[in-house]
């Protein structure tokens, strides 16, 4: 049976203060890149949301290094996303007892990153399968190659 190990770690800001449009634009600039490349990348980047995104995508470094086992330098950003958040709204006095609406936008931010040098899927029995293949080629049974792998008589 085949399984599929865990090979991604990811990082969730929720919440920040910052309108989703502007922070995609970011976003955009280094999904599918290598961490070290995004690291540079943030840096020199004149924006506001650099900030926030380079403190999650260090986040999530750490999160893969710590559950993952793995080296910084096998990471590239998988998946990078940026959702609307909640508006937080107030209201501004104005003139003559009058009071303007004001909203704050607010965005989720999710970075996650992948190991490349791990593998994706373990086999669980090809070393028993192997074996059962060895076993009938150099035993020379009564019942043949494929009689010893599917057990029939």
């Amino acid at each position: 049976m085949i399984t599929k190990k865990k090979t991604e770690a990811y990082a969730l800001g929720q919440h920040i203060s910052m309108s989703a449009h502007k922070a995609r634009r970011v976003i955009d600039q280094i999904r599918g890149r290598s961490y070290e490349e995004t690291l540079m990348i943030l840096e020199l980047m004149p924006y506001r949301a650099c900030y926030s995104i380079f403190k999650l995508v260090y986040s999530a470094a750490a999160n893969a290094s710590y559950t993952l086992d793995s080296d910084e330098t096998n990471l590239i950003i998988s998946k990078a996303e940026v959702n609307e958040g909640t508006a937080v709204k107030k209201l501004k006095p104005r003139a003559r007892g009058r009071s303007f609406p004001i909203k704050r936008p607010t965005c989720h931010i999710t970075i996650a990153v992948k190991d490349i040098s791990l593998d994706e899927y373990e086999d669980e029995y090809e070393d028993e399968f192997m074996t059962r293949i060895n076993e009938s080629v150099y035993n020379k049974s009564r019942d043949g190659f494929w009689g010893r792998i599917w057990g029939k008589k």
